[in-house]
């Protein structure tokens, strides 16, 4: 009863299914009662002093119901396993029938086991008898708490979901099991007694030693039962167990054996295997397999530390490498600079004595300037390595992806070199020449030494450009006459080819020109044109000749392409063959009269200045957003498309694309050539990528360089320019950002304060946006406009 009493602790939520009847009439017990007589005590303090955590810890335990037990179809008979739980069931009857009381819920969906076939008799809402049920549910609530509650709901809603997958669903199993273990005089409409509890205890014998593999089969052979029918296969297998469950089942009540006479059996008392013993082994089993898993965890753990060891050894490896490469070329650089300082000091000790006066009072004056100097590269050298520091990940995994692809190339380079040297072996030539096939005892080549530090200058200057620069600074700020109209949208900033002018277009169809210096020089509150061109539609783009210092072309949203002449403020030309708005327009650097357009209407036309009219169109699926020729030839050709690709064409093959680049989530709002073989793409998923034309594969690239983060655009069209490596974009958090081509993180961020055109005050609108960005040149300077037309002539510094 040990056994039985403590696993009954677990069932304090729901005793409903513990009958009140008495046999002899003159004894009554709750069914509260009853579980306190189980776990050997009459005082309410004892249950009441149960805390809610130890009754869901002890519901928490890896207990399954007896009835998914029994109905496992994998289940296999085990004599000793099944007789301990009907052992213990018969106990916990016997316990309930000492004290007078009915168990008539002797039904296995009343009882759990544990991992160590345990059984606790819990007995879940669904099959308790509709009779004792409430008055049950309201004893137990004023006695759990409302956590227990919807502990045991849950646990047991996931009960019925596990059964339900099974080829028993619950529902309808613990409808038939009410019949199967409802005696025949409980048929007969007489009230259930021990006797009744006896009849149900050889039904549940009977499940235990015959298990069956289908739903229908089981109805069957419980239906038999019922007329004391057993399969033959329990009769062939189990014949003392047979004839002791057709004891128990027997139809009249009066010849079933009591309790005392079940204990006192001989098929109870035979001498089995020691069950502890058992118990025993099966926990010693269990705890040998438990340091198996252990055991394979911590080789796992091993194993991989054991790979991140190597990885990290070949690491230290190449990084000690670089480091001897890096001190060598500093040596040989100090070498020529003590070189440089000594013919510097020859020439000094002729002028000496000359200059010794004219020094000697110089000389407070340049202690401090430099004192000054000093202080100033003290400052630039401490921001320097804070923003090393604080991009230090970043910029160790460019530095690695750069040294593994180095080395990638390198190897691939090396294996044409060992295979030429695996042919003179082979061809018979003498053991000198043979020795020189293992890739250990290749010649020493200078050629192949220079390349192993190739890195170092592309990296370098990548690193440096990085940290040349410490912040954006406001040069000037462009204010116009017209800041309280609404439509101040610039959509496109352009500057001419000499950086002396540039130009403005957008929403408010006016294309106005600026002279940048005048601006930077002149502090005046409003700032006008040089000259103001207008257009009957709202502008899109804008571009500048490149060899025609007064030319501009503009693009609008009527899918008209313009021609002016800055110079005199005349329309040149009037190009209408898109159907939908352009988005972008692009003069070719190599020819000056070749220009580019892109549509909604998913067309790229090709125009001649000179003409007028188009020479060539290349039609797509999609919108296209953007278009840009590359700065030394008029023969390719990039777009940016709404299908989220970036298209490389050669347009003396305009019928399919030379490369497509592959990678953006979104729609493709930007591209601009870096150099011949290198672009950058601006796209709406909050991205900027690099690519290099010369990596795609059968005409396809999906690897981008570098993909830079850290503005914001999921909308917007924000602008996008380079200059000299630099990329400058905007943001929809009213920025401006600048990275550099050789790292994916900014460089520098500069934020446009809004200001209030009435009250000249500082507000906060989440609504405004960076709308253009556009370099003056290879210059540090560019020029950056917001979507209220707040122009900014910004510099690096």
């Amino acid at each position: 009863m040990k056994g039985s009493s403590e696993s009954n602790s677990r069932g304090l939520n729901n005793t409903s299914g513990v009958s009140e009847f008495c046999t002899d009439g003159s004894k009554s017990l709750s069914h509260i009662d009853y579980v306190r007589s189980l776990l050997g005590s009459h005082k309410e303090d004892n249950l009441v002093g149960l805390d809610d955590d130890s009754i869901v810890r002890a519901l928490e335990c890896e207990d399954v119901s007896l009835r998914q037990w029994l109905d496992n179809p994998d289940r296999s008979v085990d004599a000793f396993e099944c007789f301990h739980v009907f052992r213990q069931i018969v106990e916990i009857v016997n316990a309930a029938h000492s004290q007078g009381i009915v168990v008539h819920n002797v039904r296995p969906s009343c009882f759990v086991m544990s991992s160590f076939n345990h059984v606790s008799f819990i007995e879940s809402a669904s099959c308790s008898d509709s009779g004792s049920d409430e008055d049950a549910t309201t004893k137990s609530r004023e006695i759990g708490s409302s956590r227990k509650d919807e502990f045991l709901s849950e646990r047991r809603s996931k009960q019925l979901e596990e059964v339900e997958k099974q080829p028993f669903p619950m529902k309808q199993i613990l409808a038939m099991e009410m019949s199967w273990y409802t005696s025949p005089e409980e048929d007969n409409g007489s009230p259930s007694n021990c006797a009744s509890d006896v009849y149900r205890l050889g039904v549940l014998l009977f499940e235990l030693f015959c298990p069956v593999s289908s739903r229908e089969e089981k109805s069957r052979t419980m239906s038999s039962l019922r007329h004391r029918v057993l399969p033959p296969q329990i009769l062939l297998n189990w014949p003392k167990e047979a004839s002791f469950c057709l004891w128990l089942l027997h139809p009249e009540p009066s010849y079933r054996p009591s309790m005392s006479e079940l204990l006192q059996s001989e098929f109870i008392n035979e001498p089995r295997e020691n069950l502890e013993e058992r118990e025993a082994a099966m926990e010693l089993r269990d705890r040998i397999e438990e340091q198996e898993l252990l055991l394979e965890f911590l080789f796992l753990i091993q194993q991989r530390k054991q790979e991140a060891a190597d990885k990290l050894r070949d690491t230290i490896s190449l990084l000690s490498s670089d480091i001897d490469q890096v001190v060598k070329r500093q040596l040989v650089l100090q070498q020529r600079g003590s070189d440089v300082r000594s013919f510097l000091a020859s020439r000094k000790r002729i002028r000496q004595r000359a200059e010794t006066a004219a020094a000697e009072e110089e000389n407070d004056e340049n202690t401090i300037d430099e004192e000054s100097k000093l202080d100033d590269t003290i400052e630039h050298t401490l921001l320097e390595s804070s923003r090393l520091m604080r991009n230090l990940k970043k910029l160790e995994s460019v530095y690695f992806a750069t040294r593994y692809k180095q080395i990638k190339a390198a190897a691939a380079a090396e294996k044409p070199l060992a295979r030429y040297y695996l042919a003179l072996s082979s061809n018979g030539r003498s053991s000198e020449k043979s020795s020189m096939s293992s890739p250990a005892q290749l010649p020493k080549d200078p050629i192949n030494d220079s390349r192993q530090g190739g890195w170092i200058d592309p990296f370098l200057e990548g690193l440096c450009k990085y940290l040349s620069f410490s912040k954006l600074r406001v040069k000037a700020n462009l204010k116009q006459g017209d800041l309280l109209n609404s439509s101040n949208l610039v959509c496109a900033i352009g500057f001419d080819r000499d950086g002396e002018f540039f130009a403005t277009a957008g929403v408010n169809k006016k294309i106005k020109i600026f002279e940048c210096e005048s601006i930077i020089k002149d502090g005046r509150d409003i700032h006008y044109p040089v000259v103001e061109l207008a257009s009957r539609s709202k502008l899109s783009g804008i571009c500048w000749n490149s060899y025609i210092k007064s030319q501009v072309a503009s693009s609008n949203f009527e899918g008209v392409v313009q021609v002016w002449d800055v110079a005199r403020s005349q329309l040149v030309t009037e190009m209408k063959e898109h159907e939908k708005r352009v988005w972008s327009i692009d003069y070719s650097s190599a020819d000056p009269t070749l220009l580019a357009s892109g549509s909604d209407d998913g067309s790229v036309k090709l125009w001649s200045i000179n003409q007028g009219v188009s020479i060539g169109t290349i039609k797509t699926k999609a919108n296209i957003c953007c278009v840009q020729f590359p700065s030394e030839s008029g023969r390719s050709l990039t777009f940016g498309s709404a299908d989220h690709k970036v298209y490389y064409y050669d347009l003396r093959n305009p019928k399919l694309p030379l490369c497509t680049m592959i990678g953006h989530n979104k729609t493709v709002s930007y591209v601009r050539f870096i150099d011949s073989s290198t672009l950058v793409s601006s796209s709406t998923d909050n991205t900027l990528k690099l690519w290099d034309l010369s990596m795609s594969i059968s005409g396809v690239n999906e690897t981008p360089l570098h993909s830079f983060m850290g503005h914001t655009n999921v909308k917007n069209f924000v602008g996008l320019s380079v200059s000299d490596g630099y990329i400058a974009t905007g943001s929809e958090t009213n920025e401006v950002f600048v990275y550099h081509k050789a790292f994916p993180m900014p460089v520098l961020s500069y934020k446009f304060k809004t200001i209030d055109p009435v009250s000249d005050l500082e507000v906060d609108d989440a609504s405004q946006f960076i709308s253009s960005v556009c370099w003056r040149g290879q210059s540090s300077t560019l020029v950056a406009a917001n979507s209220t037309g707040n122009i900014k002539i910004l510099e690096m510094v």
